[in-house]
């Protein structure tokens, strides 16, 4: 199989570096700023097994395009793309480029090439269907953290393992996965899945509104009462539509890591070491995407909560008011628990 990482950031190129270090044909797609450094350094990878290594410029193959990646590894095993059954696409971009990725993979990729979504939110597995109906398209929780360590070395800061939709695609390509050092769990319903890892995402636009390190933010009681209340909207609404969210990883089941957010620092710490077990310097990439000025997935993930929300009538302020405050946010702002708090209308 051949396997092209569609937004090769943090998440994308350590997965595909664990690949392409097992002997496997990788192809990364992404910006030249990601790419240059690449191309130049070569692309190191640490993970949390052990391994640490630096794969050369010249055995990484990179393209600016889909297009373009599609038309390498054609022409590296000699095939047409269009009569190649063996190609996988990592979908690694952030949900606000899901459409226009869609429309992409339906030009350049052959009908029932293999797409898996390894980003967050809930729906963009039906939004890359919509715009790509030929295709395999699978849903995925990425249930572990990846930073950039430096401009090439894609850092593994959490354990957990990649969970896939079980399909008679990925029942092939998950050992492959497994070998090269990427744990695979497969699950038929991922509804649950999703959800239980979106709950666990809001931490994401809490951190990044803070600006400090996941670490920093979870051990700020503040910070964490905001995350528990979103959180708690969002059960309110899942429990309206049905919707059971799934334990992820590590974590604690999500209604009880809710309580335990709120309790005074002592406490939580002797109850989620688990959790604290990350790199010190981790953070969200929502933290990295507002300081840069990029967008962000906050409607993806706040703004979900928000959506289903008014589907059942069900008021959701703080998660409304989370995506507020992303949106409006100006350049050189840090937010503290107690602000945050106060700009929520939460009583801790």
């Amino acid at each position: 199989m051949r396997y092209i990482i569609l937004g090769a950031g943090a998440i994308g190129c350590y997965v595909g570096g664990r690949l392409a270090h097992a002997g496997h044909t990788v192809c990364f797609v992404g910006r030249p700023r990601v790419l240059q450094p690449l191309s130049a350094q070569g692309l190191r990878v640490s993970g949390n097994d052990g391994l640490d290594t630096l794969i050369p410029p010249a055995q990484i193959s990179l393209a600016a395009t889909l297009q373009e990646a599609v038309e390498t590894l054609s022409a590296q095993s000699g095939r047409s793309s269009h009569d190649d059954n063996a190609l996988v696409v990592l979908v690694c971009t952030k949900t606000t480029a899901t459409d226009e990725v869609a429309q992409d993979i339906a030009a350049h990729c052959p009908a029932g090439t293999t797409v898996v979504s390894l980003q967050n939110g809930v729906d963009n597995v039906g939004r890359l269907l919509a715009g790509a109906p030929t295709m395999t398209v699978l849903a995925s929780v990425v249930a572990f953290n990846v930073i950039w360590r430096d401009a090439n070395h894609a850092y593994q800061t959490t354990d957990g393992s990649l969970l896939v939709q079980q399909d008679p695609s990925s029942d092939v390509f998950a050992p492959v996965f497994r070998q090269a050092g990427v744990p695979v769990d497969l699950y038929r319903d991922m509804v649950a899945i999703k959800w239980g890892k979106l709950l666990l995402n809001l931490v994401n636009p809490v951190n990044a509104l803070a600006n400090v390190s996941l670490r920093d933010t979870f051990l700020q009681r503040d910070l964490r009462c905001v995350m528990a209340t979103l959180i708690d909207e969002g059960f309110r609404v899942l429990n309206a539509a049905g919707i059971r969210p799934a334990q992820i990883a590590h974590a604690p089941p999500p209604k009880l890591f809710a309580i335990a957010l709120r309790l005074p620092n002592w406490l939580f710490m002797a109850l989620a070491r688990k959790i604290m077990r990350m790199d010190p310097v981790a953070r969200a990439s929502m933290c990295d995407d507002l300081h840069q000025g990029k967008p962000t997935e906050v409607d993806d993930l706040c703004g979900a909560i928000v959506r289903l929300g008014q589907h059942y009538g069900i008021a959701t302020p703080a998660n409304q008011a989370m995506c507020n405050l992303v949106h409006q946010f100006q350049p050189g702002q840090q937010w503290s628990g107690k602000d945050l708090l106060a700009a929520l209308d939460i009583k801790r």
